[in-house]
């Protein structure tokens, strides 16, 4: 599954005119080019001999004549009538696999548009280089990345600065859980009570689980959609944590259960590979906390009851977790992935965590008048 993320722009009234001029060389090469495919298609029909219609072909015949007949086109980007017509090929495909329907005349006014594929574009924080313009402002800063440090007393904080709390449903709901399990140990077994008694404590169970499934879904969604490097990849960094470890200290286990640490993992890798975006993993020995996130300095020690510390080396003071998340964040951003392979692949790793697998597409830019 792809996703888009769209962003609005704030061009000036010179760049707002150029951008118009571009979806209208867009969907005249689109319009002329469904008429070619047309007659194309019919003329076939009385002489097999003849080619069958394709985008490539109805490409390379516009480059042969766009500049005697269409030379207003050179004024803008050469991607806007090429990735026009590539789309229709794209909308026969679509109507032969009958997904669609026959693809039709685009119209003046109706969903202007055209597209820049990846190499003809860069991004810059909140603009845009788009070819034959220059730099075009963003209405939105470019989504970056970001380290998250996962808590009990929170659930997560972000290199931001926020503060992420958990809903703590077992905690909450603990009185009246025990209530039901006290009720229920006391009915008969094989009774109508007991029956009613079951489905009671059951219907809690899964509320106190819908609860947290709501809570981790909601935080997942938001930190995949806000926070991913487009065309690198790099997005979200996080500590592997051994959790099944945690849980044998008797004073946390119930409160990191409540959390659902693996559950917010597995939510936040699937969902950042559907929007093109990667969850870094910090190996489990990173040390997060320990580390200034402004000079590197590592401390020896730092005991869990300590939440907020001054570097030794530089004098920083930090909050153990917004510092912990600092350097999540640094970490994903350092951690790359290359075409030829992923980072940490290999008999020997330069860095300390390895980047969780993640497909690589060609991305697009599909700028809407």
């Amino acid at each position: 599954m792809l996703i888009a993320h769209k962003i609005a722009l704030d061009p000036n009234n010179a760049q707002a005119t150029h951008l118009a001029r571009a979806a209208g060389v867009a969907r005249f090469a689109y319009n002329w080019a469904l008429a070619e495919w047309q007659r194309q298609y019919e003329a076939r029909k009385l002489d097999l001999t003849l080619p069958q219609p394709s985008q490539a072909a109805l490409r390379r015949q516009l480059n042969a004549v766009k500049r005697e007949q269409f030379p207003w086109m050179m004024e803008v980007t050469k991607n806007a009538p090429q990735m026009a017509i590539i789309q229709l090929g794209q909308a026969f495909q679509n109507f032969f696999a009958g997904r669609a329907k026959y693809p039709q005349f685009r119209k003046k006014g109706q969903h202007d548009r055209f597209s820049l594929s990846n190499d003809q574009f860069s991004l810059d924080a909140s603009r845009i280089r788009i070819p034959n313009l220059g730099w075009v402002r963003m209405r939105e800063t470019l989504r970056c990345a970001v380290g998250v440090d996962l808590g009990v007393s929170a659930l997560a904080t972000l290199s931001t600065g926020e503060v992420i709390p958990g809903p703590k449903p077992h905690k909450a709901l603990l009185g009246r859980l025990q209530r039901l399990s006290r009720g229920l140990s006391r009915k008969q077994k094989g009774s109508a009570n007991r029956t009613k008694a079951k489905s009671r404590l059951a219907k809690l169970h899964a509320r106190i689980a819908n609860i947290r499934s709501d809570a981790l879904h909601q935080l997942t969604t938001s930190l995949t959609r806000r926070f991913h490097t487009i065309g690198i990849g790099i997005g979200i960094g996080i500590e592997d944590l051994n959790v099944r470890g945690m849980v044998k200290n008797r004073r946390l286990a119930r409160s990191i259960t409540d959390m659902g640490f693996f559950e917010l993992r597995r939510q936040l890798e699937y969902k950042a590979v559907m929007r093109g975006g990667q969850v870094v993993v910090a190996d489990r020995w990173y040390p997060s906390s320990k580390t200034c996130s402004g000079c590197g300095h590592r401390l020896d020690e730092l005991p869990l009851s300590v939440r907020e510390w001054t570097c030794p080396a530089c004098g920083a003071v930090h909050d153990r977790d917004v510092n912990a998340a600092v350097n999540l964040k640094n970490m994903a951003v350092s951690s790359t992935v290359s075409a030829c392979g992923e980072e940490g692949s290999g008999r020997r790793r330069k860095t300390g965590a390895k980047p969780a697998s993640a497909k690589q597409e060609v991305s697009f830019v599909d700028v809407c008048t």
